[in-house]
């Protein structure tokens, strides 16, 4: 197995190197920092603009293989450059990386875990009412887009809130200023629980139709019925034998699902005010900020394949035949 995993994390940080390399050029090619400092009053110098933006390694007229180059020989040392604004772009990232992963790592543990749990029980309880109810449930989630989902629950939080005389839901920032200590603590927590709402709903629908259908294959195999004829109770059979065969195509649809989170994250994130890489990518794609636009692009390609690389472990902890592969 240890061949295996290291031959699949070669590949990965190839793929992020080639994923960075490609958001970069096609950032630096589409992309003209120069329209920032236009309409100003008084106008700006084209010469200073040159200067300004050539510091930044920003100028498009420079030739683009040379900004890439340049770009390139600086992320190796760990230096993503600057911003249009001459803000450094690794500051920027470290304070807004941690904003996301906050969100997409609860939005993944409990969307996925709760997906799978869903979904087998619904496998379990074929053609019943809580069957049906999940399912259509399921899919009216999947069929709402997450804007207009992070919506919905903006407006039932403001109803429940003028309901109410206070406000019980806060839903707005990361957190509420001027508080400290543990009360922060709390108030973070109040203001994480609707952005982490409107992630997981798809992600649970997902995963629960994945694993509806997975373990429906798996119930009816010879080996769970052959573990009930040798005493095991039928509880103990779906969960130790029938679920953990369902469980492997669920992990290898992480990578791709992950990637529908982080998607997610962007609208999210500037719906409820959270200042993540999603809402940098937005604002740096309006203010043609090159050297930005491919820092979150390589962090999401990175978060992506960090993603597949973990569904590769749970494939090869699940089936053994992987670990001698």
């Amino acid at each position: 197995m240890g061949k295996y995993l290291l031959r699949r994390l070669a590949i990965n940080v190839l793929l992020v190197a080639i994923a960075a390399s490609l958001a970069y050029l096609l950032a630096a090619s589409s992309l003209n920092p120069q329209v920032n400092f236009k309409g100003r009053n008084p106008p700006v110098p084209e010469a200073t603009i040159d200067k300004t933006l050539d510091q930044y390694n920003l100028n498009p007229k420079k030739p683009l293989l040379e900004r890439y180059g340049t770009w390139v020989s600086g992320v190796v040392k760990g230096d993503f450059g600057q911003t249009w604004e001459g803000d450094s772009v690794n500051e920027e990232m470290g304070r807004r990386v941690g904003v996301s992963l906050r969100l997409l790592l609860i939005g993944t543990i409990l969307g996925s875990g709760l997906g799978v749990l869903i979904g087998a029980f619904a496998a379990v309880r074929q053609y019943k009412l809580s069957d049906r109810v999940i399912g259509v449930s399921s899919f009216v989630i999947m069929a709402v887009p997450v804007f207009v989902m992070a919506t919905m629950l903006i407006l039932a939080a403001t109803g429940l809130n003028n309901a109410a005389g206070s406000k019980l839901i806060e839903f707005v920032g990361e957190y509420s200023p001027g508080l400290t200590g543990w009360d922060q603590f709390a108030n973070r927590l109040v203001h994480l629980i609707l952005p982490t709402i409107s992630l997981c709903l798809g992600q649970i629908a997902f995963y629960s139709r994945i694993q509806r259908n997975m373990m429906l294959d798996v119930l009816g195999q010879d080996f769970v019925r052959t573990a009930m004829a040798k005493g095991l109770r039928r509880r103990t059979a779906l969960f130790r034998h029938a679920l953990r065969t369902a469980l492997i195509p669920a992990a290898t649809y992480f990578a791709f699902a992950f990637g529908t989170l982080l998607t997610g994250a962007t609208f999210t994130e500037k719906i409820f005010g959270w200042h993540g890489m999603g809402a940098w990518l937005v604002d740096s794609i309006n203010q043609h900020d090159v050297n930005a636009v491919a820092a979150v692009s390589t962090f999401a390609a990175a978060c992506v394949l960090v993603a597949g690389f973990l569904s590769d472990l749970a494939v090869a902890a699940l089936d053994p035949r992987v670990r001698v592969s």
